[in-house]
């Protein structure tokens, strides 16, 4: 191959990898909130589909004309650390969209109304404009769907993209259909499949999504398909095309994204008191075990040290409220696990703990 042909190919690899990172990072992309990766996804669509596919058993949809990139991803082992809303918000989100594939183009005020019948027909609980609760859901819901180009309002209007709502869905199975989770999730194309097949996704789409993955949470086949050299080979391959890299210790895996495009979430970061709690919880768990109780002590200690720093928890409560949010994102990361009320520290933390930063 020639020099221009090497340093082309090169350019496709790197931006396929890119491109596979970003949908990672925000399933639904649209050209409105990244053109330019947008753009990316569009050039690039049919490796990153092939990869998407092969790889991890997940479809991807790439509308040039319509302006998005939707990444379906499916998962038996839905997380419940990182819920986007809370039940209620997650209630007026369905409404709101019921609402909105019926009549896209209204106002506020009748989308509001409707909404409001539509919970009261449905026996949901109430939903009154009147409270402030339910003023800040229904903003954060309609936030959401701008975000995701679903929606664009002004102060009087709104105007949905039906197409986009029917997409924030990544279930396999309609909700109608089915009737529990488990069934939403069900993928039929495993029942007939090579058990090769499910060991390949599964494992890849565990590596892929999760913070880390410990050996102790992949069934035998999983661990089998791992150790095997051709299990092993695929699974280099796909990170590595990824453009991450694979990193094993006695305990488990975690790929690597360098660049950090791939996650929605950083850490370790300084970007709120949560993540800096986090990390100092970390050291305080390094000689072993604790109580939530102790957590709760080390964060009182660090806000009576620290006193403006954190200030949303300075204030009746916050040491609680402290070491529950920095637990919640040790917990997320995999880098902690609370079993009957002791806190222990996990081999993934090794990374992150600050007396071994500076040890």
């Amino acid at each position: 191959m020639s020099r221009t042909g090497n340093q082309l190919a090169r350019l496709e690899s790197e931006e396929v990898a890119r491109g596979v990172r970003l949908l990672l990072a925000r399933p639904l992309l649209t050209a409105v909130y990244d053109h330019d990766g947008f753009d990316l996804v569009r050039r690039r669509r049919e490796p990153i589909v092939k990869w998407f596919d092969y790889y991890c058993g997940w479809r991807v949809l790439v509308e040039p004309r319509a302006g998005y990139a939707r990444l379906f991803k499916t998962t038996q082992r839905p997380d419940r650390t990182r819920p986007l809303f809370d039940r209620r918000r997650y209630m007026l989100l369905c409404l709101v969209c019921a609402e909105l594939l019926t009549t896209p183009t209204t106002t506020v005020d009748a989308l509001t109304t409707r909404t409001r019948q539509a919970a009261a027909a449905e026996g949901l609980p109430s939903f009154d404009l009147d409270r402030r609760s339910d003023r800040t859901a229904l903003a954060d819901v309609l936030t959401f769907l701008e975000e995701h180009g679903a929606l664009e309002s002004d102060e009087v209007q709104v105007r949905a993209d039906p197409m986009l709502i029917t997409r924030l869905l990544a279930a396999p199975n309609p909700p109608s259909a089915v009737d529990g989770i488990a069934d939403l999730t069900h993928e039929s194309r495993y029942e007939s499949a090579h058990r090769s097949l499910w060991q390949r996704h599964s494992v890849m789409r565990r590596l892929i999504d999760d913070p880390v993955v410990y050996k102790e949470e992949l069934t035998a086949g999983q661990l089998a398909f791992l150790a095997s050299p051709a299990g092993r080979k695929v699974v280099q391959t796909g990170v590595g095309l990824a453009g991450c890299t694979l990193e094993e210790r006695a305990e488990g895996f975690l790929v690597v994204d360098a660049d950090a495009i791939a996650t929605d979430m950083r850490f370790p970061d300084d970007d709120s008191s949560a993540k800096v709690a986090a990390l100092l919880l970390l050291d305080r768990l390094a000689p072993g075990p604790a109580r939530f109780e102790d957590l709760v002590e080390e964060a009182r200690e660090l806000l009576a040290k620290f006193r403006n720093w954190a200030k949303a928890y300075q204030s009746d409560g916050g040491a609680g409220r402290l070491a529950a949010d920095g637990l919640a994102l040790l917990e997320a990361f995999g880098l902690a696990r609370t079993d009957n009320g002791t806190v222990r520290r996990l081999p993934a933390a090794a990374r992150y703990a600050v007396e071994e930063q500076h040890g």
